[in-house]
């Protein structure tokens, strides 16, 4: 791990982890060295959330190998729920601005994929990364003809495409045209997850300090995509996965391995020695 700053001072008593391209490797595994490692947070006192742009249903399998007992920040926040997936808030996009995005995206060439609080949904069960979020969140979308009758219940749109480029010009134009009415940002190069502007990880940070009495100067968080950046903001420690780009690594604490080279756990075990040497 390369350190720009030295983390021995730090006084963490709250983790929150990023999925996707953090806490699980790039073919969705939890790692017997992070369950471990979160296993020694419980430990050493310290609390460990989760939040991720997956739905809630979708980081269910999380829940028991890593016993969590804090909330969970499904939709990047959009929906928290307990562990038992009873939920905590909800913050939809209003049906005016939904359909507004959903012009967007299709004007850019995007595929989309629509989230209410509890399923999700696409015109073209072939279309790209279907099959792929299927398995990851290990629940079907369902089929629909247009999305019309869902804009009064969005939580979270998806622009989707393998054109990293067009993905990347649609954040922008949605940034620029939001005003501040969205949340626009990719949580994976081919995907563009827009929300309520309340639906963000720096205000998963604030979510978390709030449930948990915890101040944002003794949180940590950990991440790979720009997203995450957001919620580096937001707390006292960052870190920054070894296979996230170089802008991402930039804004972070320090940063760690890759996930494929248990990236989540090192950076663990480091915020661990850290608490036991205080």
């Amino acid at each position: 791990m390369s350190s720009p700053a030295s983390t021995q001072d730090l006084h963490v008593r709250l983790v929150i982890a990023d999925v996707d391209g953090t806490l699980v490797t790039q073919d969705k595994i939890l790692t017997p060295r992070a369950i471990e490692a979160v296993k020694r947070l419980h430990d050493a006192g310290i609390l460990f959330g989760i939040t991720s742009g997956r739905p809630p249903r979708g980081m269910k399998m999380l829940i028991d190998p890593l016993e969590i007992t804090e909330p969970i920040a499904g939709f990047n926040g959009g929906v928290v729920v307990k562990p038992d997936l009873e939920p905590v808030s909800k913050q939809l996009l209003p049906a005016d601005v939904a359909a507004e995005v959903l012009r967007a995206i299709v004007k850019h060439g995007l595929e989309i994929f629509l989230y209410t609080d509890r399923d999700w949904f696409v015109q073209n069960a072939d279309a790209p990364h279907v099959a792929r979020e299927a398995w990851t969140v290990k629940f079907q979308p369902t089929v629909v003809h247009d999305f019309d009758s869902l804009t009064d219940s969005v939580v979270k749109v998806t622009g989707v495409s393998d054109d990293l480029e067009a993905v990347a010009r649609c954040e922008k134009d949605l940034q620029q045209w939001s005003a501040g009415r969205v949340s626009a940002a990719r949580s994976q190069p081919y995907y563009l997850d827009v929300t309520n502007p309340k639906a963000n990880k720096g205000e998963v940070v604030g979510m978390f300090s709030q449930l948990c009495n915890i101040p944002p100067s003794q949180i940590a968080t950990i991440g790979d995509m720009p997203n995450d950046v957001l919620m580096f903001k937001k707390s006292g420690t960052s870190i920054a996965m070894g296979n996230a780009s170089p802008e991402v690594q930039k804004s972070a604490t320090f940063v760690t391995a890759s996930n494929e080279n248990e990236g989540f756990a090192k950076a663990m075990e480091r915020l661990l020695q850290s608490a036991a040497a205080q």
